[in-house]
C-alpha cells in the first residue's frame, strides 16, 4: 500500500517551484524544477499517480497554491517555516529544501499552519489591507507627534506628513465600507458583534484570522494561538528515593507568554480587554472584581482578554447569544 503513496516537497519561489517527489519508503523517485504557473503545477500533478501527499513553506504563494492543488491531491499540508528547525540543518540549496520538506511529511514532523476555510479569500484580503493601512496611520501620527515634541525642525516636512497623513485616511475610509460589507457575507459577524466592545471591524478581522472556531478543539489552543497562553518550565520531574520512584514536589516555573503567536489577534483581545476595562458593561465589572481581589490592573487585563477569548471560542462553535452569566460559568 506504502508504494501507492507520494509525497511531494514543493520550494515555492516567485519564478519557480523546485519539486522533490518520495515514495512510501522514502526513495527519491522524481525531482524536477516548473514555472510557478497554475498550468504547468497542474500538468505536474495530473501526471502523477497513487494517493499524493504535499507540501510548501508557508509564504507569499501559500494560499493561492493550496486553492489550486486543494481539490487535485488527498491531503495538503502548509508547513510553518519557524518550526522547520530541521530544515537548517546540513546543506542548504532548493533541491536539497525540497527533498528534506517531502522526507519530513512522510516521516510527519512537520508542524501545520491553517489553510481551507473556502470562501474567505477576499475578506482576508481585505482585512491584511486595512490592517496594514490603520498601521501606516500609527506610525505617521507618531512621526508628526515626534516632530511637534522636537525641535528646529523645518516645518516642510510637517506638511509631507500631512498629506501622507490624508492619503492614508482617504484611503482607509474607503475601504471600510467593501471590508464591513463582506464581513456581513458570514453569519458569524452577528454572532461576534453580540460581545460587549467587540465591533464591526474587530468582529470582521476576527473572521479573517480565525475563518473557523472548529480549528480550536479548546480555549487553550485558542490562547496559545493568540499570544495568550502561560509557558511552563518543568525538568527533573522524577526521583528515586530508598529505590522508589517519586515524582519531584519542584514547582514548575512559570516563562510567560507565548512568544510564538498570531500578533493581530493578540492586538485584537488585547485592545477589546483595555477598551472594556475603561467603560461600563459586564467586562468592565469582571475587571473590577479581579481589582478587588488584589490582581494588578495588567493581570486584570490579560485574564479579561483570556475571557473574552474564551467567550468568543463559545459563541462562535455554539451559534449562541451572548450572556454575562458565561463570565461566571468559564474559568478564565
Amino acid at each position: 500500500m506504502s508504494r501507492d503513496i507520494q509525497y511531494i516537497g514543493m520550494d515555492v519561489h516567485k519564478e519557480a517551484i523546485v519539486i522533490a517527489v518520495l515514495n512510501g519508503s522514502g526513495k527519491l523517485v522524481m525531482e524536477t524544477i516548473l514555472e510557478t504557473k497554475a498550468s504547468s503545477i497542474l500538468q505536474f500533478i495530473h501526471g502523477l499517480r497513487g494517493e499524493l501527499h504535499v507540501t510548501w513553506e508557508e509564504g507569499t504563494w501559500a494560499a493561492w497554491l493550496y486553492d489550486l492543488l486543494q481539490p487535485q491531491v488527498h491531503e495538503i499540508l502548509v508547513c510553518n517555516p519557524r518550526r522547520n528547525a530541521l530544515l537548517k540543518e546540513g546543506s542548504k540549496s532548493d533541491k536539497v529544501d525540497a527533498r528534506k520538506l517531502a522526507e519530513l511529511l512522510r516521516t510527519g514532523m512537520l508542524r501545520p499552519v491553517y489553510h481551507g476555510e473556502n470562501g474567505l479569500r477576499t475578506l482576508r484580503e481585505l482585512a491584511r489591507s486595512y490592517q496594514t493601512i490603520s498601521k501606516d496611520l500609527t506610525r505617521v501620527m507618531n512621526r508628526l507627534k515626534a516632530l511637534y515634541r522636537g525641535w528646529g525642525i523645518p516645518c516642510g516636512r510637517a506638511e509631507l506628513l500631512y498629506q501622507q497623513l490624508d492619503g492614508l485616511q482617504a484611503l482607509r475610509r474607503n475601504l471600510r465600507p467593501e471590508f464591513l460589507a463582506e464581513s456581513r457575507k458570514h453569519k458569524a459577524a452577528k454572532l461576534l458583534r453580540q460581545i460587549p466592545c467587540i465591533g464591526p471591524i474587530r468582529a470582521a478581522h476576527l473572521i479573517a484570522l480565525m475563518q473557523t472556531p472548529h480549528r480550536f478543539r479548546s480555549k487553550r489552543q485558542l490562547w496559545t494561538y493568540s499570544g495568550l497562553g502561560i509557558e511552563t518550565h518543568d525538568s527533573a520531574q522524577f526521583r528515586f528515593v530508598r529505590g522508589q520512584l517519586q515524582r519531584s514536589k519542584k514547582p514548575q516555573q512559570l516563562r510567560g507568554l507565548n512568544q510564538n503567536h498570531n500578533h493581530e489577534m493578540k492586538e485584537i483581545f488585547k485592545s477589546t480587554a483595555t477598551r472594556a476595562s475603561c467603560g461600563r458593561g459586564p467586562f468592565h465589572n469582571f475587571y473590577a472584581a479581579l481589582l478587588a481581589k488584589g490582581m494588578k490592573p495588567e493581570m486584570a487585563r490579560l485574564t479579561l482578554a483570556r475571557k473574552i477569548a474564551a467567550i468568543t471560542l463559545t459563541l462562535w462553535k455554539g451559534g449562541k447569544r451572548f450572556d454575562a452569566e458565561q463570565l461566571k460559568t468559564q474559568a478564565a
